[in-house]
């Protein structure tokens, strides 16, 4: 490099080398292979699932019945699997609101229960107490159930999984709600 005059010239002229040969391998690519693209850019998804019988079923809508789940589920798995939700929620009696509410004396009690926690308005305006059922769906699709709610976990997909963190929450009161 020291004494060799054309040093960059010879640098600049192997960069535009390389460039000029990797535009002519794509052009002749190109014209070697013709992609087939599609009318409508778009992935088709069947409306159900054909059964044996040659008939359309329906897909599963949303979560199973929790009933039926809740008479095996386990409170002490539950609170494993609720080690998700305690990065924004507290579980303990007066416990503190983190970025969720405190979950202590949830089941049964009125939906946007909290004291001091700045609800969305969906939440807010559901007026209802959580059932069962209802928790069920919100654990399952948060947003399929309180359309607009300031809640982002993506849901628990797993049927027992639901049903095990319904009833860790069912044991976090003075007063259990009843299984149904």
């Amino acid at each position: 490099m020291g004494n060799d005059p054309l040093f960059i010239n010879k640098v600049a002229a192997a960069v535009l080398s390389a460039g000029l040969l990797a535009m002519i391998t794509g052009f002749i690519a190109h014209q070697i292979y013709h992609p087939h693209m599609p009318e409508k850019a778009a992935y088709v998804i069947a409306e159900g699932v054909a059964s044996s019988a040659g008939q359309t079923a329906a897909a599963p809508a949303g979560p199973a019945p929790v009933a039926p789940l809740l008479a095996k589920a386990s409170a002490d798995n539950g609170q494993v699997v609720a080690k998700k939700c305690a990065s924004c929620h507290t579980f303990e009696k007066g416990g503190a609101n983190k970025i969720g509410p405190n979950l202590w004396n949830v089941v049964g009690g009125k939906m946007a229960h909290a004291e001091g926690f700045a609800y969305s308005g969906a939440m807010q305006g559901m007026g209802k107490a959580w059932d069962y059922e209802s928790l069920n769906v919100f654990l399952y699709s948060p947003k399929d159930l309180v359309k607009g709610t300031k809640m982002t976990f993506a849901g628990l997909k797993k049927d027992q999984d639901r049903a095990d963190v319904i009833a860790y929450l069912r044991s976090l009161s003075d007063n259990p709600k009843p299984l149904p």
